[in-house]
């Protein structure tokens, strides 16, 4: 492979190749290190957008895959079941939040919002009360395809296609300076609409740059979700497994989702998938004598078996006194950091959930702008894998990264202090 092939023929997702046609060639990945074709070293700070959470290329996920690969490769999902996907089951739901009953399976974070959406829109058309209204967070962030689109609030991401979306209505994230506006809209929003479901990112907004909120904010708003009948959707495409410092965000909160995605480290980032999991009351409302109340969805690689056998070893590797050690560790280095330059006059805010540590600069920038790539350029030339987002920069490290591997980010970090 060359770079002059990929300029010639490739289209990079989040990229305007006018402004910014080069790419770092990567050639090979080990644990928390990507090498590019120089054999130049990068830690993988963020984890490959929070994936290869248990390190890349994880022996233990390699060697089950390549097993399982040799037994079973791929076979449609519909009229046919398989072990990997059984057993893949009962791992998960002994981790997922105990109100979670039924999975569905698909191929990335998108789909799997989307078909939350679907599932909770034709939920309520499927027990009579049709009803077309969605809640979300403004800035929130949920994925690409379209369903996933419209319950977003980043106009960068989608700006040409919002008179196509659905019935939509915004509300700000909670916090304690404003938490009775914010119930005060959210009943307002439910007194003049049909609303069928409220959809949230819990605790961190990933995309908008590691926005945080408390959770009893957020369980004010899913308490009231819960007495007007409305279904909650966790995206915790980028919050599950881990990361918060507890299996799931939502287990932070007092009340339940109806309904969780799930993707991103699923896998360990080894393969793609993704699972839209519900509770039993609303697989309940699929069941029925008349075909058209199924739910028709379908994807062709849905549980493809080496994908659900990554996701058993992660979840194993997940489980494990190893992982979880580190995971308190990481959080406190990351506790211990924030303590250090949180003062620091270049910082405006520093805030950390679990091994999630997000720090925002005073500068004002576009979220594409030149501080960002500026910024990106110095954290590469540096050794270090960091994707900032406008004027914020976070660490989200694979869960095996050493003492020595987090102190260079954070040397690194506090380094670029001087660009800004």
């Amino acid at each position: 492979m060359s770079i002059s092939d990929d300029k010639k023929h490739i289209w990079h997702p989040l990229t305007q190749h006018q402004l910014y046609p080069n790419h770092i060639l990567i050639k090979k990945a080990k644990g928390t290190l990507l090498y590019d074709d120089n054999n130049k070293e990068y830690i993988d700070a963020i984890s490959s957008w929070y994936t290869c959470m248990y390190g890349h290329c994880n022996p233990y996920i390699t060697s089950k895959v390549a097993e399982q690969m040799n037994k079973l490769d791929h076979v449609v999902f519909t009229g046919f079941t398989h072990e990997p996907a059984t057993k893949l089951a009962k791992e998960l739901m002994s981790i997922l939040p105990n109100n979670q009953a039924k999975l569905f399976f698909s191929d990335n974070g998108s789909t799997s919002v989307d078909i939350a959406i679907k599932m909770a829109l034709q939920y309520h058309c499927n027990i009579g009360n049709k009803k077309n209204t969605l809640i979300a967070f403004e800035d929130g962030f949920h994925g690409d395809t379209f369903g996933a689109m419209s319950v977003s609030g980043l106009s960068i991401y989608n700006g040409p296609f919002k008179d196509h979306f659905l019935d939509v209505k915004r509300i700000p994230v909670p916090r304690e300076s404003n938490l009775s506006e914010v119930e005060e809209k959210m009943r307002k929003i439910i007194n003049d609409n049909e609303v069928a479901a409220f959809i949230y990112e819990p605790l961190v907004q990933g995309a908008a740059g590691m926005k945080m909120h408390e959770p009893k904010h957020l369980s004010t708003l899913l308490e009231i979700a819960k007495k007007n009948h409305i279904i909650t959707i966790a995206d915790e495409v980028m919050t599950g497994f881990g990361k918060t410092g507890r299996y799931f965000a939502s287990e932070f909160m007092n009340e339940l989702p109806d309904i969780i995605c799930l993707s991103k480290s699923l896998t360990g980032g080894l393969v793609p998938m993704a699972i839209t999991s519900c509770s039993q009351s609303i697989y309940n409302a699929f069941l029925s004598s008349e075909m058209e109340k199924g739910f028709f969805h379908g994807h062709t690689y849905s549980a493809n078996p080496t994908s659900c056998t990554a996701a058993i070893a992660s979840i194993e590797l997940l489980k494990s006194n190893e992982i979880q050690n580190n995971i308190k560790r990481i959080s406190q280095k990351h506790q211990e950091f924030i303590h250090r330059i949180k003062e620091h006059p270049k910082v405006k805010q520093a805030r950390q959930q679990g091994i999630i540590l997000a720090l925002d600069f005073h500068n004002e920038t576009d979220r594409y702008g030149k501080l960002r790539y500026r910024l990106f350029d110095f954290y590469m030339k540096e050794g270090v894998y960091l994707r900032p987002l406008g004027n914020t920069v976070y660490i989200l490290a694979p869960y095996v990264i050493s003492d020595k591997e987090l102190l260079k980010i954070y040397s690194v970090i506090e380094k670029s202090f001087d660009l800004v």
